[in-house]
């Protein structure tokens, strides 16, 4: 017979038992201050572990360097999405419409970024703003933000196994679809497992690939303007015929899902915080470079790409999944310069954007996980960390759940999996406007308890009115974003994918509320102090080192492409 001891813990994970409903007793509910600890707190600075410790929950290491955080905080906003999403979105808004609805977005996620950046410099923990949404307003908040950003994230690697999948058989097609997934899902799993270490620098050059590579582009792509590359000059010829907007405000509003989409993932500078070295200099420096990076790779590439391109171009809305390289604007502006190798360099480009992707998609999606089973928001097992530092439950499990990718292998699955991947987009705007609301009254309680705002290490710029205004205006796109479904034709499967997730975020937040008797957490209770953490003599040591170590002409690019 199965023991009640080992049922509770299992059954209780979403709805609790009250205490006295387990036998035996169980141990009470860790504060804040003690989950960090558990995560958190070790001797050494990175965490390491050492042969004389008592046993004991194995925590976070802390490996992430300066380099490391500046290249995810870069990387995260440049997937595979920007470069063959960006064609989808030309076709629908044309290119004024994309610059509008981008350069909106980029202005939104600058604010949210403020936020972030002064919450994780001051308590940089790996729960990031799913435990301050926990500390700051109310458990159940917490609750269903944690795995609606879970979800997201998920599905987010879901969609990059099949991405990968389809783009490596533009080269070949000896080995299946479903093979090719098996493959990369094996890699992904096995990098992550190797540490935070393995996947900052895995990251870091990744995303200087990414970098050159773009930044490439741009520089061929003001020849090909010019006419310098290419049959003849194009101008802003595109503007004028067949126009600058494809639908109107219509074309406009398609497109704020898509750049919602697409920049989803700025964000994961808090979860990194809490695996930093030094976090009160690496977080505030990739906060403050946040909006140069918005402006040139997003911005940029929506504005080239529009002056390159007519939005009417019927092969930017090829279906087929073979076609994905083929579709992708890039390869087009340089098949029409008479670029010859151009698919397979952009397909080259997409790969390494997908593996980018997928690691982070992971590594977020296993230290979410690790924050809720630690916080008894989740099954206990999925809070084991091994002795370097690694969350494998979280990773095994997220890992799993991706393999929903093999439902888009089936031809009778694949509306499904296409559900199952759209239902997630809105939930970037959920998690946006959450980390708005928690840094208001993060404020609040820092003057209710008479702290000194001024003695904050990095203070969000334009509080409160950037802080109020992002958070406006990311209620209205939760709304917005979807309301083309309800014009003629009306259609309720667009209803559904673009809405569904609201009311289910509701209802997790409110049954955990209700089973748990959470209350919103008055300004005086809160935590203001739980996972702070002073810069050590030796972290300092350890980037000073770094930095001397470094030949000074591979510096000045870093620099250039870093920050």
């Amino acid at each position: 017979m199965i023991s009640a001891t080992y049922l509770a813990p299992t059954k209780a994970f979403l709805f609790p038992l009250p205490p006295s409903c387990v036998w035996p007793p169980q141990a009470p509910e860790p504060s804040f201050s003690s989950i960090e600890a558990m995560m958190d707190t070790k001797p050494d600075p990175s965490h390491e572990e050492t042969a004389g410790q008592s046993p004991g929950p194995e925590v976070l290491h802390r490996k992430l360097k300066s380099r490391h955080l500046q290249m995810i905080a870069i990387g995260g906003i440049i997937g595979p999405g920007l470069l063959v999403g960006s064609g989808n979105a030309l076709a629908q808004a044309g290119p004024a419409g994309i610059l509008i609805s981008f350069a909106l977005t980029g202005l939104i996620v600058f604010f949210v970024m403020q936020s972030l950046g002064e919450l994780a410099t001051l308590i940089p923990i790996s729960g990031s703003f799913t435990e301050y949404a926990t500390r700051f307003v109310d458990p159940a908040l917490g609750f269903a933000l944690g795995w609606a950003y879970w979800y997201l994230w998920v599905t987010v690697l879901a969609n990059e196994y099949t991405a990968i999948s389809v783009v490596v058989m533009y080269w070949t097609n000896v080995v299946p679809q479903w093979a090719w997934i098996m493959i990369f899902w094996v890699l992904f799993l096995s990098l992550s497992m190797l540490g935070v270490l393995a996947y900052g620098e895995v990251e870091f050059w990744l995303a200087l690939i990414k970098v050159i590579s773009i930044t490439l582009f741009f520089i061929i792509a003001i020849f090909i303007s010019a006419g310098v590359i290419g049959p003849q000059p194009i101008g802003f010829k595109y503007w004028h015929q067949p126009g600058a907007f494809a639908d109107g405000i219509n074309g406009v509003a398609k497109t704020f899902v898509i750049a919602g989409t697409l920049y989803a993932g700025a964000e994961m500078i808090g979860i990194t915080a809490g695996e930093t070295l030094n976090p009160r200099k690496t977080v505030p420096r990739a906060i403050r470079q946040v909006f140069y990076r918005i402006l040139i790779f997003y911005v940029g590439m929506m504005f080239f790409v529009g002056i390159l391109l007519p939005y009417n171009d019927q092969r930017l809305l090829a279906s087929q999944n073979k076609d994905r390289a083929a579709r992708s604007p890039l390869t087009l502006a340089l098949l029409d310069a008479n670029v010859a190798p151009a698919a397979h360099l952009i397909n080259a480009l997409i790969v390494t954007s997908v593996i980018s992707a997928g690691n982070s998609s992971l590594y977020v999606a296993s230290r979410t996980i690790l924050y809720l089973a630690r916080s008894k928001k989740a099954p206990r097992f999925l809070g084991v960390v091994d002795r370097r530092g690694v969350p494998w439950a979280g990773l095994l499990v997220s890992n799993l759940f991706a393999c929903i990718c093999f439902l888009s292998v089936s031809a009778g699955s694949g509306v499904i999996y296409e559900a199952l991947i759209t239902l997630s987009g809105v939930a970037t705007f959920i998690v946006w406007g959450t980390i708005e609301l928690v840094h208001i009254r993060f404020r609040q309680a820092m003057v209710a308890q008479g702290e000194d705002i001024n003695k904050l290490p990095f203070k969000a710029l334009w509080y409160p009115y950037g802080t109020y205004a992002a958070l406006a205006a990311n209620v209205f796109l939760v709304f917005f974003q979807g309301y083309t479904a309800f014009l003629s034709p009306f259609s309720w499967r667009e209803v559904v994918v673009n809405y569904i997730l609201l009311p289910v975020f509701v209802i997790l937040g409110l049954g955990y509320k209700w089973w748990n008797k959470t209350k919103l957490v008055g300004l005086l209770e809160m935590d203001l102090f739980s996972g702070r953490r002073e810069v050590p003599e030796e972290e300092a040591v350890v980037e000073s080192t770094e930095k001397k170590g470094a030949v000074r002409w591979i510096m000045g690019l870093r620099r250039v492409f870093v920050g």
